[in-house]
């Protein structure tokens, strides 16, 4: 005669606790993922704008034309949502020349979908607009709290990457830019840029010259 068998209280805990383990350590583990897939599309967006700079390839069309190249620039406003968001444009002239700000027809279109442009909310596109791409805000999407470039590619704390027609990086805001190649410009050591969720961090770094962008590995 077969007899069913109950669990006891015991075994009962120890079941909790086993479950209370293996969330303490999964958990973790998925937030790091969404970490990672940020830290992977940011840098797919900045090897796709190296790539927008080279084939525009933007050089001595008209008076101040460098003030027009092809750059990703890290936003956090009231547009963005409160939250880090990005943008890939080329300003352009305009009423106001070069204001460097992502106007919304200066941004890029999402190659995936033309319809949106490559922008999580700007100066001009708000985070919720249907045509944002809405992976491109940061916060919203992966949760990520902080974005913090290294002062090898940062100036006065901007947080943008400019590409010129060879696929340099250079940093700054090229609005401001007096020539083609200001002094200090030219990006001449790794560049890092942090982005954080509160709880842990990740490193992308884009080399000198050649412009690469990477995932540094722990």
């Amino acid at each position: 005669m077969l007899h069913s068998r109950a669990f006891t209280l015991v075994e009962l805990v120890f079941v909790i606790v086993a479950v209370g383990i293996l969330a303490a350590v999964i958990v973790p583990r998925m937030q790091s993922s969404r970490l990672r897939e940020a830290a992977d599309q940011v840098v797919s967006h900045i090897r796709y704008t190296q790539h927008l700079a080279m084939m525009d390839d933007k050089f001595g069309l008209g008076n101040e034309w460098y003030k027009g190249r092809w750059q990703i620039v890290f936003d956090k406003a009231a547009r963005t949502d409160n939250k880090f968001s990005y943008s890939i444009f080329s300003d352009k002239r305009g009423p106001i020349d070069y204001t460097g700000n992502a106007d919304v027809s200066e941004i890029a279109k999402n190659p995936q979908d033309t319809s949106k442009l490559l922008s999580g909310g700007s100066s001009s596109l708000d985070f919720n607009d249907r045509r944002a791409t809405k992976k491109m805000n940061l916060g919203n999407e992966y949760g990520i709290s902080n974005v913090v470039f290294s002062n090898t590619c940062s100036i006065s704390g901007s947080r943008r990457i400019i590409f010129d027609y060879l696929g340099r990086p250079m940093r700054g805001n090229a609005a401001s830019y007096t020539s083609a190649y200001p002094a200090n410009r030219l990006i001449a050591e790794q560049c890092n840029i942090t982005l954080s969720d509160g709880t842990d961090s990740i490193i992308i770094s884009i080399e000198p010259e050649t412009g690469f962008a990477y995932i540094q590995q722990n």
